[in-house]
């Protein structure tokens, strides 16, 4: 039976765009990888301070899962904030606009999936 199997030594991270001074996000692509074909899913690793884009998929549910830190997301219009302490998760639902940020003092550590893949999202303005 084939499988996929990501171990920590086959990770590549990279440094998403972000402005001089501001802290950092790095994320590392899983699904081919995995060969996954059905959903897209990546490792999300956020500084301390760190904030994503404000953004809302037009079809694609997002799921993420907290593996270390916190994650605080800003879901809906108005954005509605919610916490997620490590071993918990949210899904965002397509047209939903979601924003994430890391607001502790260690890095946030994310595994997030979506599903149908969608490559694209419009970015809105920011919440945070």
């Amino acid at each position: 039976m084939p499988f996929g199997a990501a171990l920590p030594q086959d990770l590549s991270w990279e440094t998403r765009p972000h402005e001089p001074g501001e802290p950092a996000r790095h994320t590392a692509a899983l699904s081919d990888l995995l060969g996954a074909t059905q959903v897209r899913s990546n490792l999300w690793r956020y500084e301390p301070g760190a904030r994503g884009k404000r953004h809302v998929h037009a079809r694609q549910e997002e799921t993420f899962v907290v593996i270390g830190g916190a994650l605080t997301i800003y879901i809906g219009e108005p954005a509605q904030r919610v916490d997620v302490p490590v071993g918990g998760a949210v899904t965002v639902p397509a047209g939903v606009p979601l924003q994430s940020a890391n607001h502790g003092d260690e890095d946030l550590l994310v595994y997030a999936h979506g599903y149908p893949p969608d490559h694209g999202a419009e970015v809105l303005d920011p919440v945070v």
